[in-house]
């Protein structure tokens, strides 16, 4: 009742009651020219036709308005669904408009004052009118529905392509920060004065780290195959500089080659899961990411939460789930228990990108 009382439900009532008079206006012009009544708006016959076409007009609309906004709320309006609509709203119009003037003309015709000089053809002619104009109004309705979905859908893949963009340069600028440089050359001193052939390894694998960051700046999706091969030279950096106190584990039976992820989104839900706990050679932090099946990845921790400063802001979940939205409707799944913390990302087929600029368009 509040959405019928409201600002906008007024003004649709008021939209729909002009429609309703212009039709009605037009089709009774149309009917009576040449036969010398036009005028007779207040007789009988002119104000039962008049309130018959408010309540069809009204009724359609508004159930037809209905069945799409719980389409809506599904999905989406698609080709399909559209006739399905379509069709449930005939399936009402249909029997009540030819009820409805079968009971006004043949057994009320003369309570109600009905002049007509044949009924039958009266009735055949106000059914069919009646189903063309309800036809009418549902093409439109429809139509403009579709064209609303399409400008929000536009609206929306902007919005997510702002969003990909913001998250690709905070991203960036995250994982090439001075922090974690300063780090890697703070471990890379202590190992030249103990290990030297350890020292040249980790420079090498440092060098390779930087350079698949900068390769793929430009690209939000790679392979699952480079993005293993990246976590292995960070999975040796941090055994170098954590020794035993951080365990991390691959677990991965899929072919690698097949399947692609945002770029960096494993290292850093490793980086996340060192950020938000304690670790040391006594209690070690044992990260495991393993397949699941052909569908997603998990990558699970032991929990030995640290306190933070200044909380936590689970930017790098958010900025995943953002960029997984962008390409699929499947979720990235966030579960704490107890004693473990894992997050689910779903595995992209490698046509992922070809396949969501076809269906866009």
């Amino acid at each position: 009742m509040k959405r019928i009382f409201s600002k906008k439900g007024v003004r649709k009532f008021l939209f729909r009651w002009m429609v309703v008079n212009v039709v009605f206006l037009l089709i009774k012009l149309s009917v009576e020219h040449g036969q010398g009544e036009e005028g007779a708006f207040f007789e009988p016959t002119p104000i039962f036709y008049y309130l018959t076409a408010f309540l069809f007009f009204m009724v359609a609309w508004e159930y037809n308005d209905r069945l799409i906004y719980k389409q809506l709320e599904r999905g989406g309006l698609s080709f399909k669904n559209s006739l399905i609509i379509f069709g449930k709203t005939m399936a009402v119009l249909v029997p009540m408009t030819a009820i409805i003037y079968y009971v006004a003309l043949f057994p009320l015709r003369e309570t109600i004052g009905i002049v007509c000089e044949d009924p039958v053809l009266e009735f055949r002619g106000n059914v069919l009118r009646a189903w063309l104009l309800g036809f009418a109004v549902i093409f439109v309705n429809l139509f403009y529905f579709t064209m609303k979905q399409k400008d929000e859908l536009t609206r929306q893949m902007e919005d997510l392509k702002r969003e990909m963009m913001v998250s690709q340069y905070a991203m960036l600028k995250n994982q090439i920060s001075p922090h974690f440089l300063f780090n890697s050359l703070n471990t890379l001193t202590s190992l030249m004065y103990e290990d030297r052939d350890l020292a040249s390894d980790f420079v090498t694998r440092l060098a390779s780290s930087y350079r698949y960051i900068l390769d793929n700046r430009e690209r939000d999706l790679v392979t699952l195959q480079k993005e293993l091969g990246f976590l292995d030279s960070f999975i040796f950096m941090m055994n170098v500089r954590h020794k035993k106190a951080v365990q991390i584990q691959l677990e991965i039976k899929v072919n690698p080659e097949k399947y692609v992820i945002p770029t960096l989104s494993l290292q850093m839900l490793v980086e996340n899961a060192l950020k938000h706990n304690r670790y040391s050679k006594e209690k070690p932090l044992k990260v495991v990411i393993s397949s699941i099946q052909n569908d997603a990845l998990a990558i699970k921790n032991n929990l030995q939460k640290r306190e933070l400063k200044n909380g936590t802001t689970q930017l790098g979940i958010k900025n995943i789930k953002r960029r997984y939205a962008f390409y699929t409707n499947k979720q990235v799944l966030v579960r704490e228990e107890t004693d473990y913390f894992e997050v689910i990302i779903p595995l992209l087929d490698e046509n992922i990108t070809k396949m969501n600029l076809k269906a866009i368009s």
